[in-house]
């Protein structure tokens, strides 16, 4: 059964989404974060991906509050991501709650650092970033694309012990016009061992059970929810209830 994470995306510690991440396309959709948490929280959603815009843009963690605020009124285990580069970002995002971290840029720019926290933690708390155009690599929330190709990038890292990869055709999010499948099948042929988590693109529940079909492991939405392009009581069919 595929995982069902939605997605909140912070910036000024409000719930927004980014179209194809572009900063200037920002639509607020709720003021209060952990009122969209806890509505997810109640639809039986156990995964929640919590994505600190501001913090990517500045190349620090920002919005901890929030995701304090998260972990500490509801039940759900928290990914968290956006901007954290250093030992100490790592520690408030722990400190403040999450179980996992997403480290996407800072396994390009600087792998040093990166190996060192999946050496440190483990790859059941730290997750790949993956954003990728073309198949090649981008970071600094997508305004960047390296000549890094994606399919040694998560290797390497697999190989380094990480088991989870969030996986973003740039191109696609957002955008609501479906994901990128065939990107998805290559990946898993390529790594069949990886734990993959579709992100971007995911515009209605037929999306989700091609994903499904494809074995891909885990998906994470955000837009089609809050555009009521997929409603949360269509997704009951794939939360496992307690």
């Amino acid at each position: 059964m595929i995982e069902i994470i939605p997605a909140i995306d912070l910036i000024d510690g409000k719930c927004v989404r980014l179209s194809q991440g572009n900063y200037d396309q920002k639509t607020i959709y709720n003021k209060n974060p952990l009122e969209v948490a806890k509505m997810f929280a109640d639809s039986g959603i156990r995964r929640l991906h919590l994505v600190d815009l501001d913090g990517a843009k500045a190349h620090h963690i920002v919005n901890h509050i929030v995701l304090e605020r998260i972990t500490s009124h509801t039940n759900l285990i928290v990914d968290f991501g956006g901007g954290l580069k250093s030992d100490i970002d790592l520690r408030i995002a722990f400190e403040c709650g999450a179980s996992m971290i997403t480290g996407g840029s800072i396994a390009v720019k600087n792998p040093d650092v990166f190996s060192s926290w999946i050496k440190q933690f483990g790859g059941e708390k730290i997750i790949l970033g993956a954003d990728v155009k073309d198949e090649k690599i981008a970071v600094g929330g997508w305004l960047e694309t390296t000549d890094l190709n994606l399919f040694p990038f998560v290797k390497n890292y697999m190989q380094q012990g990480i088991s989870k990869v969030i996986c973003t055709d740039i191109s696609k999010d957002g955008m609501l016009q479906g994901p990128a499948i065939e990107l998805y099948k290559k990946m898993l042929k390529e790594q069949p061992e990886i734990y993959l988590i579709a992100s971007g693109g995911v515009g209605s529940i037929h999306d989700i059970e091609l994903l499904h079909e494809a074995d891909v492991h885990a998906v994470i939405i955000g837009k089609a929810i809050y555009e009521g392009r997929i409603k949360m009581d269509e997704l009951s069919k794939f939360i496992i209830k307690n």
